[in-house]
């Protein structure tokens, strides 16, 4: 089921940490993931200082860098994970995307800290720009998730 993050309210994040781990490969694409969610931490008044923002080179590396994150002194309340897994010509991206998703999911429950998956899994660029830009925009969607459970958490 798709998210409507039109009628999502907006509360109040402002004392929040949050994490964002962004793949670079297939930059068009997590660029315009990564533009959708730093607005929506704005809106929800979460303060730029408390944001840190971790570059990784592939879908294949978030997990690593979330963890990275959560092993740290000062540990954000949410992360947020942006990426991009399109279909080729065999079964990688699925391998690839159970991997992905599987590793986020275990290192939220180990730390028991809301990371959400803004990794879109899909056939073709095509689909992938849809899902990255105006109301479609999957980053939007995972931050609203990521900041609803560090919200919900408190």
């Amino acid at each position: 089921m798709r998210r409507n993050t039109d009628t999502a309210p907006i509360k109040d994040a402002s004392k929040l940490a949050v994490g964002i781990v962004v793949s670079t490969y297939n930059e068009d694409i997590t660029a315009t993931l990564f533009d959708g969610a730093t607005k929506t931490l704005g809106a929800w008044g979460v303060q730029e200082k408390n944001i840190r923002i971790v570059r990784v080179s592939g879908a294949f590396e978030i997990p690593f860098a979330c963890l990275t994150l959560l092993s740290q002194k000062k540990k954000p309340n949410a992360i947020i994970t942006l990426g991009c897994i399109v279909k080729g010509e065999t079964e990688h991206d699925r391998h690839l995307a159970a991997a992905v998703t599987q590793g986020i999911m275990d290192v939220s429950l180990q730390y028991r800290t809301p990371i959400s998956l803004g990794v879109l899994t899909t056939n073709n660029l095509a689909q992938a720009r849809a899902r990255s830009i105006g109301k479609n925009n999957a980053g939007v969607g995972a931050t609203i998730a990521a900041l609803e459970l560090a919200l919900l958490k408190r």
